[in-house]
């Protein structure tokens, strides 16, 4: 009698499986993320700020969502093929962090799978979106104001260094659009009277190498321009500043924590949790073409005053009352 009345249950629907059961039956939605950082990135700020996203979209990794990792370990070479790897399982977005060189890599491999970008310096001119208010195609993302502050940037430090006629430039020779990003910079040194001393570094050793010159060079002080890699590598980059005692300007906030004199830039950590936030809604059925790219709204001067004492420099008041923040 209990089979027939549990067979009975089950034909007017009244039995109700177990969450775990059905959960087992309904497969989670696949992504991908396409870095040019390494694996180690996982427990970074950025992606703390990007699992946040997602939670706030609702899904959270390995309870109703999957994630597949590419790392190119800051050798860009290799993004086009990780892309490709991605594509091939199918993911329902790739997630392209590191700025436009993920981007593009991305873009370039596919026109129809989803892409989220991270801080891209004017994805409209890199044809990535037709538009800031609809992309228009398969991307969308946050844009990073990225290389454009580099001259601003120059501007802070020769505030802080009045008397400095020579500053250092630490560039990433293999960074997409390096064409259009030094000559600006150059232009802003002329009007300031400034002397520039360009190193390239697009490898560890390359960092140790460049900070060898400035050192020989006797610059007044440095300007770490604006690139994933050096990123990815900020600790090596504060650490040889503060061994050679040369005051020097970031982009991002994380370099300042890390022990940096300055940054200033927009948030790099908002523009991760936009993408994990993106990225939910797009699984969820939202279609890139009709979510705007985000444009950072505010840009933080952090000025770190530990750095700056063993360093023997005095911050000047002015720049004190207008960082939005100082670290003691």
């Amino acid at each position: 009698m209990r089979h027939l009345a549990l067979i009975a249950l089950i034909a007017i629907g009244a039995v109700t499986w177990p969450p775990a059961l059905n959960a087992q039956q309904t497969a989670m939605p696949l992504i991908g993320v396409l870095s040019t950082a390494s694996p180690g990135s996982r427990d970074g700020d950025q992606f703390t700020a990007f699992y946040r996203g997602l939670r706030e979209a609702g899904y959270v990794e390995n309870q109703n969502l999957k994630i597949e990792y590419r790392w190119a370990q800051d050798d860009y070479a290799r993004l086009p093929a990780l892309a490709a790897e991605l594509i091939g399982l199918r993911v329902a977005v790739i997630v392209a962090a590191g700025g436009h060189v993920s981007a593009l890599a991305a873009h370039d491999a596919t026109k129809d799978i989803p892409i989220v970008f991270t801080t891209v310096t004017d994805p409209v001119k890199l044809g990535l979106v037709s538009g800031y208010k609809s992309s228009g195609g398969n991307a969308t993302g946050t844009a990073g104001l990225t290389s454009e502050l580099d001259s601003k940037r120059l501007e802070i430090m020769h505030d802080l260094l009045p008397a400095a006629g020579v500053f250092g430039v630490l560039i990433n020779p293999k960074r997409p659009g390096l064409n259009d990003q030094f000559p600006i910079l150059q232009a802003a040194a002329d009007k300031m009277n400034l002397k520039l001393k360009v190193q390239n570094a697009a490898a560890a050793n390359e960092i140790d190498s460049a900070f060898d010159m400035f050192v020989r060079e006797k610059v007044d002080g440095l300007l770490v321009t604006a690139d994933p890699f050096f990123n990815n590598n900020r600790d090596q980059v504060v650490a040889l500043a503060a061994k050679a005692r040369i005051p020097a300007i970031y982009q991002w906030r994380e370099f300042a924590l890390a022990g940096g004199l300055m940054s200033y830039g927009p948030s790099i950590t908002e523009a991760y949790r936009q993408a994990g936030l993106y990225t939910g809604r797009i699984l969820k059925g939202a279609k890139p073409a009709d979510l705007p790219v985000v444009e950072p709204a505010t840009f933080q001067l952090v000025i770190n005053r530990k750095a700056a004492r063993q360093l023997g420099l005095a911050i000047p008041g002015h720049m004190l009352t207008l960082a939005d923040e100082v670290i003691e």
